[in-house]
């Protein structure tokens, strides 16, 4: 009985997908599944290459809960992403997140394959980004052998995350401890992140860290980040700094105007972005969006900069 339930839940998700989230609930078990799914034409900031349709998000998750009484529960997740695929850069789907924990009030501990605490960090707006969107995205922000411990409170949120050296296995892929935390002044949010971050038992670490604020006017939503990194194999510091304002034109629809700024040692490597984006939601069905952005970057290296060109895309997108 509890298979053909289930069976006409996954049906009516197929028919409905916009409304559906639980797709099973009984006797303290649930089943839910969300969807992103975002798809594109666009014509890169590139100058060799031609304009194409992307697949930026094709996403599922699936998550278990059991409720375990006494407001502890057990959970699971597996994150599925297939935009490799419609690339036909792999066969089949990519496995980008896949961990289970326990959930005591409000504190979660979880392990396995998922992001970092330090990927919470940054107000970038940008759809596409040619420049990373802070030094922790540019350093490392998610492993396959992670612990990760999140504690929601009214006005913080602190997440600890560590990734296990796990050397001589297959998921080896760096050491890095992060920290997180962020929280809401009034109209004001702050927050800031700290990762120190090992390549391999015989490299050095890189230290990150980095300061954010977003401020709601009303009219606007004005935001700042500066993320700064240390290597100590190179002996050389990188800093991006963000800025980005977004307005609320009309009910359904959004624009957001934004810069980035990268800082090297390295002097080859500096560069600056702009972008303008706008984003129209359908009244009726809020989960459904059509977006459009134009974007530029500059690099002070003449040669690289020679290669790049105005990055223009359109898309929709949407989610369940």
């Amino acid at each position: 009985m509890k298979k053909l339930i289930l069976a006409s839940a996954i049906a009516a998700l197929a028919a409905n997908s916009a409304t559906a989230a639980t797709i099973y609930e009984d006797k303290g078990l649930t089943f839910k599944m969300k969807g992103d799914w975002q798809v594109q034409l666009r014509d890169d900031y590139k100058k060799a290459n031609s304009a194409d349709v992307e697949f930026d998000d094709l996403e599922i998750k699936n998550t278990v809960i059991y409720d375990l009484g006494n407001d502890l529960k057990a959970f699971g997740q597996l994150d599925f992403g297939f935009k490799d695929a419609a690339e036909d850069k792999q066969s089949g789907s990519d496995l980008e997140e896949a961990y289970i924990g326990l959930q005591m009030h409000n504190v979660k501990v979880k392990v396995g394959k998922m992001d970092l605490a330090s990927d919470e960090f940054g107000v970038e707006g940008a759809y596409e980004t040619t420049l990373e969107e802070d030094q922790f995205d540019a350093i490392s922000t998610s492993g396959d052998d992670v612990i990760r411990v999140e504690a929601d409170f009214d006005m913080a949120n602190i997440v600890f995350s560590h990734e296990i050296e796990s050397d001589g296995n297959d998921s080896a892929n760096g050491e890095a401890t992060d920290f997180y935390v962020g929280g809401d002044l009034g109209p004001v949010a702050v927050a800031a992140a700290y990762q120190t971050y090992q390549a391999t038992t015989a490299s050095k670490d890189i230290d990150t860290w980095g300061l954010s604020a977003e401020f709601d006017a009303g009219i606007a939503t004005i935001g700042a980040d500066y993320s700064v990194s240390d290597d100590s194999n190179t002996n050389q510091d990188t800093a991006v700094a963000n800025l980005v304002a977004t307005f609320k034109a009309t009910d359904t629809t959004k624009v957001a105007l934004g810069y980035v700024n990268l800082d090297s040692d390295d002097n080859t490597k500096d560069a600056d972005t702009w972008y303008a984006n706008v984003s129209y939601k359908f009244p009726s069905q809020k989960n459904v969006k059509l977006f459009a952005e134009v974007s530029s970057t500059n690099y002070d290296n003449a040669a690289t900069d020679a290669t790049v060109e105005t990055d223009v895309l359109a898309g929709m997108q949407i989610k369940f």
